[in-house]
C-alpha cells in the first residue's frame, strides 16, 4: 500500500532532521579570544560553522515531512468532510499541535543556524573582549519539537486515515440506487 511507504518515509525524513538537529547542537560554534601579531589587537576567533549547514538541511527535511502528511490528509481541510466521530476529532486535535510544533521547530532551527552563521559582533565589558556565539539549547530544543512534530503529524495520519475510511460513502457495500422513474 502507497501510504505505508509514505508514513515510513516520512519517519525517515522526521528521524533525519532531529539527528542533524542533535548533531547541529553538538558541533555549534565556539568562540576563542585571540590576539593580532601585527598590531596587538583582540579579535574573535570562531571554529567551524557545520551546524549551519546541519541545521538548513534539518529544517528543509522537516519541512519535506510536513507537506507530504499535508498533501496525504489534504490538509485536513480540504476534500470531503470527514464523518462526525472520535477519530475526525482527535485527528483535528493532532492536526493543530503538529502545527504549532512544527512552526516552532523550524523557528528554532532558522534562528539557530541564523545566529550561528554571524560572527560580527565583539563586546568589550571591564576591559576584556567578548564573544558572542549561539546559546547552548537552542538547536536541542529544535529536536525536541521536530520530535514531538513526528509524533503528531503520524498520529494525525493515522486518525485521518481512520476517520476517512469510516466515511459511508467508501465502503464497498451494496447501496439503493437513485434513479429516475
Amino acid at each position: 500500500m502507497a501510504s505505508k511507504f509514505f508514513v515510513v518515509g516520512v519517519a525517515l525524513l522526521d528521524l533525519l532532521a532531529f539527528i542533524l538537529a542533535i548533531v547541529a547542537e553538538q558541533r555549534r560554534s565556539k568562540a576563542t579570544v585571540q590576539q593580532d601579531p601585527n598590531n596587538g589587537d583582540l579579535y574573535c576567533s570562531y571554529d567551524a560553522d557545520v551546524s549551519t549547514s546541519y541545521g538548513i538541511v534539518a529544517l528543509v527535511f522537516l519541512l519535506l515531512s510536513q507537506a507530504i502528511i499535508m498533501v496525504l490528509s489534504r490538509c485536513f481541510c480540504c476534500g470531503r468532510p470527514l464523518p462526525p466521530g472520535k477519530h475526525r476529532a482527535w485527528s483535528g486535535i493532532s492536526f493543530i499541535a503538529c502545527w504549532i510544533t512544527f512552526v516552532i521547530a523550524e523557528i528554532c532551527l532558522l534562528a539557530a543556524s541564523v545566529r550561528n552563521a554571524r560572527h560580527t559582533k565583539y563586546f568589550v565589558q571591564d576591559g576584556q573582549l567578548s564573544c558572542e556565539t549561539l546559546r547552548k539549547g537552542v538547536f536541542a530544543a529544535a529536536a525536541a519539537f521536530i520530535f514531538f512534530t513526528a509524533i503528531l503529524s503520524e498520529l494525525h495520519y493515522l486518525l485521518y486515515s481512520k476517520a476517512k475510511n469510516n466515511f459511508p460513502g467508501s465502503s464497498q457495500g451494496h447501496s439503493i440506487g437513485m434513479t429516475s422513474f
